[in-house]
């Protein structure tokens, strides 16, 4: 699936050179309406509205989302996150992959048309250059004009709103790492530290150029969904094509025209180009599927708005499959998509299952390796052990803690304790028994923390208490 606007070959039999790439032309992208359009331009505004006031929201007092690296936990809605919690994350990613391949099963590439952040990101600097240059023909027209005081009013400005919206991109990023409001303020005093000021800078560098300068290159060249993408298609794979039986031949003019000898019906296609300029990627959807083309439904649009303006049905260029296009049933359920489907709901009910189990407190029992047991000036026989106690949530509790095993076996050291957000304690505890009052072998104890204000918060640790044999 090449496309000719960027391969360019030249005969060499004469002795002349083979160029196989010619240089890239910029792809000026018309403006159109419609619903498929006005859904993008929802979704587009969701997704970065989402991103752009999500470090701002406030929770218990606190940022509700912070990734905070150098405290190493994860803030999330009042649910704190540590480096032992990995595992959730790993979960994260692979229900994600599985959610995009469900998707891209069903409708095909609509995550990249609607909520990839590449999209999101130039679209809004399409809107932004829209509104400093104008339309398309504008745009070509400015492009060919030499340098005046107004086409660098114009374009400077473009470049001045590129790059303000380049710089709240990367203030927003650094945003969800270091806490926002401080972030924010330290900027006004020029105060940032050295991480700082070059994560700010490189996401602003990058937004800048992939969304002002790079733009469909990303999707083409880069992107490695791109290039897998298709081996998850099949034929009944909702995709954006055109109409090849309805639309062709292809032409202006009357409704017939000659061919050879015989005069045959005009197709409705009338071959305006319009799905072409209004293409992102600047692919011409009736050349066929292609791995360029990103589900936008952009030349949807623009196609039935040039069918209803020359009295045709909508539907030349629409959402289809291959088997809808040749006259096939077209199925939803197929054992690709149930399989991908069942996995994910699998997998999605044992991450909440396991979200939903998980208790915001972890305790670790390490004995002392130094002796397996002692004996005490006073006869008794100890062992001893260190508690590794970490509060996970962020509020402050009082817990208490006790131990279970074979009767006679006591606790020394203090059972309460508190204990504030986020910390650790590190807690030595001494078991012990008196040989002249039970007589005691090795056993497994347990060990319990409990929060005094809250019983479900609670943690049960297992060790072993070690006698001296006999």
């Amino acid at each position: 699936m090449s496309d000719p606007k960027r391969i360019k070959v030249t005969d060499a039999t004469d002795g002349g050179s083979v160029s196989l790439y010619s240089k890239r032309e910029r792809i000026q992208v018309k403006s159109v309406s419609g619903r498929f359009q006005f859904i993008r331009d929802v979704t587009i505004l969701a997704t970065m509205g989402l991103y752009m006031i999500l470090p701002w929201v406030r929770w218990d007092g606190q940022q509700a989302v912070l990734f905070d690296l150098p405290g190493r936990q994860f803030r999330i809605f009042g649910a704190s996150f540590w480096p032992q919690d990995f595992l959730l994350l790993s979960w994260i990613l692979i229900l994600a992959a599985f959610a995009l391949f469900f998707v891209t099963v069903l409708a095909g590439r609509v995550y990249c048309g609607y909520v990839c952040p590449q999209t999101t990101w130039t679209r809004f600097f399409q809107w932004i250059e829209f509104w400093c240059e104008g339309d398309r023909h504008s745009r070509i027209k400015m492009d060919q004009a030499p340098w005046t005081p107004t086409k660098i009013m114009r374009r400077g400005s473009k470049h001045v709103l590129w790059l303000m919206l380049a710089l709240l991109t990367g203030i927003t990023f650094v945003g969800y790492f270091s806490p926002i409001t401080d972030l924010t303020t330290r900027l006004l005093s020029f105060s940032w530290g050295g991480w700082e000021l070059f994560w700010v800078g490189f996401f602003t560098v990058a937004t800048y150029g992939n969304a002002g300068f790079m733009r469909e290159q990303v999707c083409l060249y880069m992107c490695p969904y791109a290039r897998f993408q298709s081996v998850m298609f099949d034929r009944d794979t909702l995709i954006v094509s055109y109409d090849e039986q309805r639309g062709e031949p292809r032409g202006r003019g009357a409704k017939k025209r000659q061919q050879e000898d015989t005069v045959v019906e005009k197709g409705d296609c009338i071959d305006c180009g319009m799905c072409v300029q209004v293409c992102p990627t600047g692919i011409d959807i009736r050349d066929g599927l292609q791995y360029e083309c990103i589900t936008c439904a952009a030349c949807v649009d623009a196609c039935d708005d040039v069918m209803d303006h020359i009295g045709k049905p909508p539907g030349l260029i629409r959402y289809t499959t291959e088997n809808a296009l040749e006259g096939l049933k077209s199925r939803i359920l197929r054992p690709r998509l149930i399989g991908y489907g069942a996995i994910l709901i699998l997998m999605g009910g044992l991450f909440i299952g396991t979200l939903y189990s998980r208790v915001p407190l972890q305790v670790d029992v390490i004995r002392d390796r130094n002796q397996l047991y002692r004996t005490a000036s006073s006869g008794e026989v100890e062992n001893i052990y260190r508690l590794e106690i970490q509060n996970k949530g962020q509020h402050s509790h009082r817990y208490v803690l006790t131990m279970k095993g074979p009767d006679g076996l006591r606790m020394k050291n203090r059972t309460e304790f508190t204990l504030e957000g986020g910390k650790k304690l590190s807690l030595p505890v001494t078991v012990s028994y008196d040989p002249y009052e039970v007589e005691m072998e090795s056993a497994p104890i347990w060990f319990t923390v409990t929060a005094l204000d809250d019983p479900d918060l609670e943690k049960r640790h297992e060790s072993r208490f070690i006698a001296p044999g006999r």
